[in-house]
């Protein structure tokens, strides 16, 4: 076994704790981005009904003491160090604090599953800045692989849908649609990445172990102008029509392209999408997200393991095939504006 790397570090978004943090934390979320203020100010609204609290952070340190438990058993015995985007832990501070540490090459954990600017590139933008700021001696890290369609990702997916499915009364159970859900994108942006094929192939691995549902791929959560396309259908917009044509009773919700139940998860789909629902007759279920169901976590240790034993053996459902280890230098590039 290669023992070159001496850390684990989980990467991942951020989240305010408190009211006071909110319109800070947006700020650094939106800086850079063309989104209108009127927009962060409805958003931070979002935060300010949940106590101005986000359960991203809160989650993070779940899925991080559940994977301690996991390697401690298992191995590899490797720390694991958590730096976030947006918010405290800041992935600079993480890095300084694991140079002070000795560490010298991790293994960077992204809570994203799928290949896109936001959940992968800029991620690594993020890490590459937080190693010019640490300088001399910053710790290497090298990205595990996307895993939209390891089997430990797509099987806990499916257990969480049939926690969900069970809350539609037996008699109806196995005539609910299903509505896969993750966070939209521009148009442009997504012409850049495999975001759409990924989330379209990990529904459809989903809904195959599920059984004969009729099920959708939708969108969320878009932030930009009005005059920028981004991936459609909207949630609420695709429930709303399902309630206009009158066939539908019951709807689970999977919220597939989101690993753990943030701000997105707690307010467009509990709060904005059920109520949508419940406007226009639809009972409306939400799986859980994966969090830290124990085939997730042991998914994690395996893609360590993988990686750091160098075997050939890259265990993945589905058409696609395993995600590369290494980006390629064009991979989900940033783009914004369709050229005309």
């Amino acid at each position: 076994m290669n023992n070159e790397y001496d850390a684990i570090l989980v990467v991942s978004f951020g989240g305010p704790e408190g009211p006071d943090d909110v319109i800070p934390f947006l700020e650094n979320v939106l800086r850079g981005k063309n989104v209108p203020r009127e927009r962060m100010l409805e958003v931070a609204e979002h935060y300010q009904q949940f106590g101005g609290v986000s359960p991203i952070n809160g989650q993070n340190r779940a899925l991080i003491a559940a994977l301690e438990q996991e390697l401690a058993a298992n191995g590899p015995q490797l720390p694991i160090y958590w730096g976030n985007r947006n918010w405290d832990p800041l992935l600079t501070d993480t890095l300084e604090q694991m140079k002070q540490d000795g560490i010298q090459r991790a293994l960077g954990f992204f809570t994203s599953a799928f290949s896109s600017y936001s959940g992968c590139r800029q991620y690594r933008e993020d890490i590459q800045r937080a190693q010019e700021a640490v300088g001399a001696g910053a710790p290497e890290v090298d990205k595990l692989r996307m895993f939209f369609n390891h089997p430990g990702f797509i099987e806990a997916t499916v257990d969480r849908a049939r926690e969900a499915l069970v809350e539609i009364p037996e008699e109806r159970r196995e005539q609910a649609t299903i509505l896969f859900s993750a966070h939209s994108i521009p148009l442009a942006m997504a012409a850049g990445c495999r975001y759409e094929t990924q989330l379209n192939d990990a529904a459809q691995l989903v809904s195959e172990r599920l059984g004969t549902h009729p099920w959708h791929l939708v969108y969320q959560s878009r932030s930009g102008p009005p005059h920028q396309p981004w991936l459609e259908p909207d949630i609420c917009d695709f429930i709303t029509e399902l309630g206009q044509q009158g066939e539908v009773q019951d709807v689970v919700i999977i919220p597939i392209g989101f690993v753990s139940d943030h701000m997105e998860v707690l307010f467009d789909l509990d709060t904005e999408a059920k109520q949508v629902g419940s406007e226009v007759g639809i009972h409306v279920a939400r799986a859980k997200t994966v969090g830290v169901h124990p085939r997730f976590i042991t998914m994690i240790r395996e893609l360590i393991e993988e990686r750091i034993s160098g075997t050939d053996e890259r265990p993945a459902l589905g058409p696609l095939g395993p995600n590369h280890d290494v980006c390629p230098v064009d991979c989900c590039l940033r783009v914004t504006e369709i050229k005309r």
